[in-house]
């Protein structure tokens, strides 16, 4: 949900104006999945969450329950991801309870020194709990925990199994934050710098790893992501390993997926990242696309992944309709911002919106180090932004529920790389 103040914003806006060749072999290799035995469609449902998912968030707590089978469906949660997976288990476990579901946390985490992990994932109890269950949910944490206890080497195991029977039975199968991250083939692993990705530092088994493929192959996913500027580290993974479509969840908010439809649920939205039209130049020797198309999705929005259609919500759709091409199409800002860190707090997510509601054909920004050392790798790389409008380029403004929210669908996004001048400024002398 992207919230605003308008004349804030304008004030605010007006006022102030590895080795990456290595990367680009790795260019539509497919990514690599768990070995598994799955190979009928799931009936069930994906719910992945962005992490920091809040106690009160009724839309998504209340929407889990509901889609497992409402009161008395059957929980098992794994704290598996965390450092204190009890605690973090049980906690989880209460809010599913308090929306009439019958949840327990399952001890097969490996920061429980007194578990054999490799007895617990074949434990024949544990397997029949979890065979019972409508609904599975994995906690935050770090998620290399979790494909390391339920897919050692990449093989699934026993338990695993019995998580994809739920799903594919037509449970629920949900994730925050690390338990969101598994759910596509391929993960992060560990990759906290977004910049660091961008420069180059994308390698296999340390900042991207398999994942537990709950989406399916043709769908990348990651968390925290609007809060944390991730789309800067989402595209160089989906280059590197040939991902047409990704989807970023923002925090305390949901993507429900169920086939090919996507649902955002909860207090903020998720971008689309759509690399089907991306063209690129190896030659450059960093980072580079053109032609990105992003859409961002609001609360109460929808994806037809089939149709690579956005669905607004019925809230969006007795707002205003910006659409660039039609003859009643009267845009709020007429300021031309840069954005001198487009890897910000959801700023590429209020530029998209601020873009298609303005006379402004682009904007422009970008993203650098400003600590960078001269020892540091590529300390003076450095990328430009460029947003724009494009034909097809549509958007929806609502404030129904007092702040004003858009939804977006196809604007254009080229980054390309710069050198920075170290020391970014001097000071300034009096002549």
């Amino acid at each position: 949900m992207m919230m605003w103040d308008r004349s804030i914003a304008r004030r605010r806006w007006m006022a102030g104006l590895l080795l990456w060749g290595g990367l680009w072999g790795l260019a539509g290799a497919q990514p690599a999945a768990v070995a598994s035995s799955r190979s009928d469609t799931p009936l069930g449902y994906a719910v992945i969450i962005g992490g920091a998912l809040k106690a009160d968030n009724e839309d998504v707590w209340a929407r889990m329950v509901e889609l497992s089978g409402g009161k008395n469906s059957r929980w098992v949660v794994f704290g598996t991801a965390s450092s204190n997976p009890d605690q973090t288990a049980r906690r989880a476990a209460d809010m599913l309870t308090k929306r009439g579901a019958v949840a327990e946390s399952l001890p097969v985490a490996p920061q429980l020194k007194w578990v054999d992990l490799d007895k617990a994932v074949r434990d024949p109890a544990l397997l029949e709990t979890v065979s019972s269950a409508t609904g599975v949910f994995f906690t935050g944490g770090a998620q290399e925990r979790i494909v390391d206890t339920f897919a050692p080497g990449g093989r699934s195991t026993p338990m695993l199994e019995a998580i994809w029977g739920v799903y594919r039975r037509g449970g629920v199968v949900a994730g925050t934050s690390a338990g969101a991250a598994i759910m596509s083939t391929v993960m992060f692993r560990d990759a906290l710098s977004v910049l660091a990705v961008m420069k180059g530092q994308l390698r296999d088994g340390k900042e991207m790893d398999r994942g537990l493929g709950f989406v399916g192959p043709n769908l990348f996913v990651d968390q925290h992501f609007l809060k944390r500027g991730r789309f800067g580290r989402m595209i160089p993974l989906m280059l590197a390993k040939g991902y047409k479509l990704g989807l970023g969840i923002d925090e305390n908010s949901a993507a429900v997926m169920q086939g090919d439809m996507i649902e955002i649920i909860g207090a903020k939205g998720a971008l689309l990242v759509d690399l089907n039209d991306v063209q690129t130049n190896p030659a450059v020797g960093a980072l580079n696309a053109t032609g990105i198309r992003l859409s961002y999705l609001d609360r109460g929005d929808r994806y037809d992944m089939g149709l690579r259609k956005v669905l607004p919500s019925a809230r969006k759709l007795r707002g205003n309709k910006l659409d660039p091409s039609a003859a009643n199409y009267k845009p709020d800002f007429s300021n031309d911002p840069y954005y001198t860190d487009m890897l910000g707090d959801t700023t590429i997510s209020n530029a998209m919106g601020v873009l298609m509601d303005s006379t402004q054909k682009e904007a422009r920004g970008m993203a650098f180090d400003p600590k960078a050392q001269p020892s540091d790798a590529n300390a003076d790389l450095g990328f430009s932004f460029r947003l724009y409008k494009g034909k097809d380029s549509i958007g929806w403004y609502s404030d129904e529920l007092g702040a004003d929210e858009y939804t977006v669908s196809n604007v254009y996004l080229d980054i390309m790389p710069v050198r920075m001048s170290r020391p970014l400024f001097t000071p300034w002398a009096s002549r």
